[in-house]
């Protein structure tokens, strides 16, 4: 069986700069102790544990700022590549922590993007995951009653927006083109004044058409990811929804089973970019010998 390694994949430079920060925080005696992130770094368990080796504690849940009140006085907390709401980094403040900011430099640029938009007088529809860390906190550049997320074609129906308000649409930065185009097309039926800002980032983007390529000339994709990663789940779907291939996702070589790849002659392998480079490579090493082995 011939694997395609698929480029790009893996890590992004936001990602890079997260682990980065965060270690540097670690290793620095004069840093106060216990150090905790907020929510996980990145959407990978390989990489929280990684973390923990160097004494980092992550504190997982839906609410950054509920978890914020679960650190202690005198503790450090690092904020996550997803990026956290105004309202997280006040209550930091006020509670006198010390905190590093490892938000990625472009999911700052969106919530920059919200924040003027919203001081002009403009109400923001999101285009995001529900329950996902990055809505929640590009959301909370805006005051109440001002932003509203949509997920789904369906749930444009539901948006409360008068026809006459100025309305900025604004992506989550790890959607795929071909989601967001379809939510945006029904949006601006209903709201034909709406301002559009896809914020996508590159890396995403880069990746998605990558896969989509690769997958044209190849039996089925796999991608290594974990079951959190929005991006690696999206690269998933557009392998099957845009390209019309297989696609499974795996967090790990332990999660491969031989029996998938029965009659598949070529596979394509990538990454979300949140996915550390040592567990998609084992992942290759695996699959490039399953037929040596006789599996």
């Amino acid at each position: 069986m011939d694997v395609i390694k698929i480029h790009p994949r893996g890590y992004c430079y936001g990602v890079v700069d997260a682990i980065t920060m965060a270690k540097r925080v670690a290793q620095d005696p004069n840093i106060p102790r216990p150090i905790y992130v907020l929510g996980q770094i990145v959407h990978n368990r390989h990489t929280v544990l990684e973390l923990e080796s160097f004494g980092i504690r992550t504190l997982d849940g839906s609410s950054r700022l509920e978890l914020l009140d679960q650190v202690p006085e005198g503790s450090t907390v690092i904020f996550t590549a997803h990026g956290i709401s105004p309202a997280v980094k006040t209550r930091a403040q006020e509670r006198h922590l010390t905190f590093f900011d490892a938000t990625c430099p472009d999911v700052t640029k969106t919530h920059t993007l919200i924040e003027e938009k919203i001081r002009q007088g403009y109400s923001i529809i999101y285009i995001g995951t529900k329950g996902h860390p990055e809505p929640e906190g590009a959301m909370g550049e805006a005051p109440q009653g001002r932003a509203f997320l949509v997920t789904h074609v369906q749930d444009v129906g539901n948006v409360p927006f008068d026809t006459k308000t100025p309305l900025a649409i604004v992506t989550q930065t790890t959607l795929s083109q071909w989601d967001t185009q379809s939510i945006i097309e029904a949006l601006l039926v209903k709201y034909p004044q709406a301002e559009v800002h896809n914020e996508i980032c590159l890396a995403t983007q880069l990746r998605q058409e990558a896969a989509v390529q690769t997958a044209k000339d190849v039996d089925m994709v796999v991608v290594v990811g974990d079951r959190r990663s929005n991006n690696s789940n999206r690269l998933v779907e557009v392998v099957e929804q845009i390209a019309h291939k297989p696609s499974i996702r795996v967090e790990s070589v332990d999660d491969l089973r031989p029996e998938w790849f029965e009659g598949v002659t070529t596979v394509g392998v990538t990454a979300g970019s949140s996915t550390p480079s040592r567990i998609t490579r084992e992942v290759i090493q695996r699959l490039e010998t399953l037929d040596q082995r006789g599996d």
